[in-house]
């Protein structure tokens, strides 16, 4: 069995994780590039934790600038076997409300210029990504929210896009006919470069507003944002307090396949691979080692 080490990505609002005890922090070079933050290693209760937030204290990365690959592979150099996204969202529906949490289970990639793979020319890889949700991650997520009283529900589809700017009128109207329940701008490529890294993935999407499509409610607008953020604060922190302190202690294995996502996923033959490109793989393929 594995320990289980927990990584929490924060977004938008979300810049440290309360009641991280025994903290140190460290920055993880990664042949990648830089990670939006240093790592802020700690412990709640007996879990031990990793905090990165996604847009670097000061919320200096836009969607777009962030570099997801550096990130994740940091995080698994880190030793983080489970990551929870924090990511602030609109919604399409209304009975999903600002201030609720959706546990969504998948997600719709619109986004255009982001680096979404570790793999590339010289070592070539599809995973899966049927199933982008570990379900007992999602699992875990819910029963805390439960314990704590907070109001979320489970499953949904999100929608990320590429950014920075809001949708116009008729996209969120596109994307709401199209059944999106919520829609963001960061779960995409990060859920495709976890399971690459055999990470288990899963995100809570706090609902922040109404995008534009609805009448009654003004257009989404970076105050309106960071008014929910702050307001649910709270909220947020006692739902991963609650989440850590109950993690078992071993990593348990992922019925969607996020610990063997590269068994038979890697196609190039291993006289054809890029010695280059493999050695920046080194932290990605520790257990499925291509040579």
């Amino acid at each position: 069995m594995t320990k289980a080490i927990v990584g929490i990505i924060g977004g938008s609002g979300v810049y440290e994780l309360p009641g991280l005890e025994d903290i140190r922090e460290e920055w993880v070079a990664t042949p990648w590039g830089d990670a939006s933050d240093a790592l802020h290693f700690g412990r709640i209760g007996t879990t031990e934790a990793v905090f990165l937030p996604r847009h670097g204290r000061g919320h200096k990365l836009s969607p777009s600038g962030i570099n997801y690959r550096a990130n994740i592979d940091a995080l698994k150099r880190a030793g983080v076997t489970d990551i929870v996204s924090v990511s602030a969202c609109g919604s399409f529906k209304p009975e999903l409300y600002p201030g609720l949490f959706v546990l969504v289970d998948q997600f719709i990639d619109r986004t255009l210029s982001r680096q979404s793979s570790f793999f590339g020319n010289g070592c070539v890889a599809h995973v899966s990504m049927a199933h982008p949700v570990a379900p007992l991650l999602q699992q875990r997520i819910a029963a805390a929210a439960a314990a704590e009283k907070i109001a979320f529900v489970k499953d949904g589809t999100y929608i990320c896009i590429e950014g920075p700017q809001f949708s116009s009128l008729a996209e969120s109207l596109a994307y709401k006919a199209n059944g999106c329940d919520v829609i963001g701008m960061t779960a995409m490529p990060e859920a495709k470069l976890a399971r690459e890294a055999e990470i288990s993935y899963a995100t809570i999407a706090m609902v922040t507003d109404f995008d534009c499509w609805h009448p009654a409610h003004d257009n989404v607008d970076v105050a309106s944002v960071i008014r929910v953020v702050e307001a649910n604060a709270g909220n947020a922190a006692k739902l991963l307090a609650r989440l850590l302190r109950d993690f078992p202690a071993e990593h348990e294995a992922c019925p969607a396949g996020s610990d063997k996502a590269l068994d038979n996923a890697i196609l190039t033959a291993p006289p054809a691979r890029d010695p280059v490109l493999v050695k920046k793989l080194e932290a990605i393929l520790q257990r499925a080692n291509p040579s």
